[in-house]
């Protein structure tokens, strides 16, 4: 079937709604001369995706939505590591099952990385959004009750699979507002606000209850919150994508569909979205693994009691929270490429003196360091493929980094439960000391990128 090349020109939206991209281009797309409409059909979500670039109060209010959904999702992933023990206990499980959960959060960002080009053309952002924030809902819903661990197993996935949703497309819709790194490090800051508080309320609730799975009817309360929060920001983007009354659903869906994999094959042509997403698979494997499984460490390798140390990743996420606020700033100014290198090597030595130290007071307080200087990595990493990524495949790849990356998040703490089964917990330290030393690899590997003005 023939297809025409279509110019659009640089044109201004009329009447456009206030926090609406007024002046947009559009690069040259093959377009089936069948489909009369979905040059501009296509495009639509696309717009609503990026975003507008100033700050009007809409904006503000829709940044404040995807801030406290990325905390909301720093509490679910926050919870696991201090909680691990007493699934052990509760399920009478090794630590090679934990394995198991890691691989279902996997699968969950795996899902969404399939079928987010598709749910592009038929959704608009606000209708993702809520979406992710249900599924997160529905996970907590299905865990307070005390379910078989195969079914607790899989309320990952669903979160998994939410999270996925809504911070691949907040992370689009914030890279575009006028001064994207800040808010950038301001919604990455609260995931880790999440994370830091996470391990408290668990960790009290668990020492506190005969059930420690009632922790669980706190994360429902935020969902709730969450899901209503973002359906009310972004309400002016929840629907369905419109179709023309005279063209049929078949042609329709084809042209969709054509689009998403074409959108897909660009996204797996381009050599940065790899390179930058080796770069997160480590850095991810790194912090998901650490924050998993040094209260495991320090209770079975150390000799530290259970109730007091289930408090220790609040250490580590508390510097991470730290660190997004107050080093986004000078990691702009003075060069991301540079800083990031500098951390990386103050982040390794660091975890030479954790592994080194037999002492649990220092372990503590140089896991909360390790922390702050982690801080600004994903923000960072996100800048970056902001400036890397044309903007027509920008949420395709950066969802595809985000999938990579939690691959990384996924496997590495994976094995680590899988070798601590059969030779002990202690392989967690040279297991970090080879994910930073690749991290810091990758990271001189990512292709350089200058500032482009939108």
């Amino acid at each position: 079937m023939a297809t025409d090349s279509i110019e659009v020109a640089r044109t201004p939206q009329e009447n456009a709604p206030s926090g609406s991209i007024r002046d947009v281009e559009l690069r040259t797309l093959d377009v089936d001369p069948q489909l009369e409409y979905p040059t501009s059909e296509i495009l639509q979500n696309a717009f609503s995706a990026e975003g507008p670039a100033q700050l009007t109060r809409g904006v503000k209010v829709k940044l404040l939505a995807a801030g406290f959904s990325f905390f909301f999702a720093g509490t679910n992933d926050g919870s696991l590591g201090p909680l691990i023990p007493y699934m052990l206990t509760t399920y009478n499980i090794s630590t090679t099952l934990i394995a198991v959960i890691y691989a279902a959060s996997f699968a969950g960002w795996l899902t969404c990385a399939i079928t987010n080009s598709h749910l592009l053309r038929y959704l608009d952002t606000g209708a993702i959004l809520v979406i992710g924030a249900a599924l997160q809902l529905l996970a907590h819903v299905l865990r307070p009750w005390g379910p078989p661990f195969p079914l607790f197993a899989v309320s990952f996935f669903v979160a998994s699979l939410g999270i996925a949703f809504q911070d691949s497309h907040s992370n689009t819709f914030v890279s575009t507002v006028k001064g994207a790194h800040r808010w950038l490090g301001f919604i990455h800051a609260m995931y880790a606000l999440g994370l830091l508080v996470s391990p408290f309320a668990a960790t009290a609730v668990a020492s506190s209850t005969p059930n420690w799975r009632l922790f669980y009817l706190c994360l429902m309360g935020l969902g709730i919150a969450n899901t209503t929060f973002v359906a009310v920001a972004f309400r002016d983007s929840l629907r369905v994508l419109p179709q023309q009354a005279e063209e049929s659903a078949d042609v329709v869906r084809s042209g969709r569909n054509k689009a998403a994999m074409s959108s897909i094959i660009e996204t797996f042509k381009l050599s940065g979205v790899w390179l930058l997403s080796m770069f997160f698979f480590f850095y991810l494997g790194v912090g998901i693994t650490a924050g998993g499984w040094v209260v495991e460490y320090l209770v079975t390798i150390r000799n530290a009691p259970l109730p007091s140390t289930g408090y220790v990743p609040a250490g580590l996420y508390g510097g991470m929270f730290l660190g997004r606020l107050l080093l986004a700033e000078p990691t702009h100014r003075w060069g991301e490429r540079r800083m990031l290198m500098l951390y990386i090597v103050i982040v390794f030595a660091l975890q030479l003196v954790f592994w080194l130290v037999p002492d649990i007071i220092a372990s503590a307080t140089v896991l909360s360091f390790m922390g702050f200087f982690f801080g600004p990595f994903f923000a960072t990493g996100v800048s970056i493929g902001s400036k890397m990524f044309p903007k027509k495949i920008q949420p395709t790849a950066l969802g595809l980094v985000f999938v990579l990356a939690q691959a990384g998040g996924s496997l590495f703490p994976s094995l680590t439960g899988l070798i601590a089964g059969r030779v002990g917990v202690q392989v967690l330290q040279p297991i970090l000391v080879g994910l930073i030393v690749a991290m810091g690899i990758s990271w001189i590997l990512v292709p350089k990128v200058s500032d482009r003005s939108e």
